[in-house]
């Protein structure tokens, strides 16, 4: 049974830094894209970064902020997240697509089929 543990959210202000880590269980993902998407309260949950094959990619409201690493030997991805803002408050979400896609098609969610529980990141003014 595949599972996604999120951990690493929290409450910060305005400029600082959070780590998320997400750690995959259940079967090996060195090769299958593992993404990031979150969902504020009240609106949908959008693409904001994603690990694959041929490269990562990130959504353009937090690409210089926001880094992506791999560790495919605990099948964990991190997603650092630097110069937060208010508007980046939502509960973040692992995923992991069983295919493989490029360039935007990773940004589409149906494209992933496994999720985490999700992580609370607020991000005070």
């Amino acid at each position: 049974q595949v599972q996604l543990v999120e951990s690493g959210g929290g409450l910060v202000q305005t400029g600082n830094s959070l780590t998320l880590s997400c750690e995959a269980s259940g079967r090996t993902f060195s090769r299958n894209t593992m993404g990031w998407f979150r969902q504020a309260p009240g609106k949908e949950r959008v693409f904001v970064a994603t690990s694959t094959w041929n490269g990562d990619y990130y959504a353009d409201s937090v690409k210089g902020r926001f880094t992506l690493s791999r560790e495919n030997s605990r099948n964990t991805v991190h997603l650092q997240m630097n110069s937060l803002m208010p508007e980046d408050t939502a509960v973040y979400y692992c995923a992991v697509a069983v295919g493989a896609c490029s360039g935007v098609a990773c940004r589409d969610r149906r494209l992933y089929s496994y999720w985490g529980q999700g992580t609370q990141v607020t991000v005070s003014s």
